[in-house]
């Protein structure tokens, strides 16, 4: 009972903290979580393609698993459809619309457990499985960017 009790005391301080967030400070924190997890995916795939490195696979794969699984759903807060963080935000309109929202829960979990994967396979150490479901964790992402992502 007094685990249940923390969980719902860290969700509710998580939640208004978010609340009280600036749009800008949100999209940074987006921004700043995107950036981290594109160098870690980098890291897999020159693993991947060169000579391929357990520790830095695995280091790599604990970050992105890390942010998937980090709440970062509560930095897409009204009025972060646009506006500036580090730069100009690239999230579609679209991704906010009550329409979009169980396309958007999908994404988001697929994303999560794909990410949760990746970190055991990367323990394992076996290459060909770790480009395996490298793939598929690729896969999630570029099913959020196609729909939801404004194209560079």
């Amino acid at each position: 009972m007094k685990k249940l009790m923390l969980a719902l005391l860290g969700i509710t301080l998580a939640g208004s903290a978010a609340a009280q967030m600036k749009p800008e400070d949100a999209i940074k924190y987006r921004q700043s979580a995107y950036s981290t997890m594109s160098w870690n995916m980098h890291r897999i795939k020159a693993s991947i393609e060169g000579a391929y490195n357990k520790d830095d696979v695995i280091k790599a794969a604990n970050v992105i698993q890390s942010l998937a699984n980090s709440g970062m759903g509560s930095l897409y807060l009204p009025g972060t459809d646009k506006g500036k963080g580090w730069v100009e935000t690239r999230v579609k309109p679209e991704f906010f619309a009550p329409a979009n929202k169980d396309k958007v829960g999908k994404v988001a979990a697929d994303f999560n457990r794909e990410a949760n994967e990746m970190a055991k396979i990367a323990a394992g150490g076996d290459a060909a499985a770790v480009k395996a479901q490298f793939d598929k964790l690729g896969g999630t992402c570029k099913g959020c960017h196609d729909d939801f992502k404004i194209k560079d």
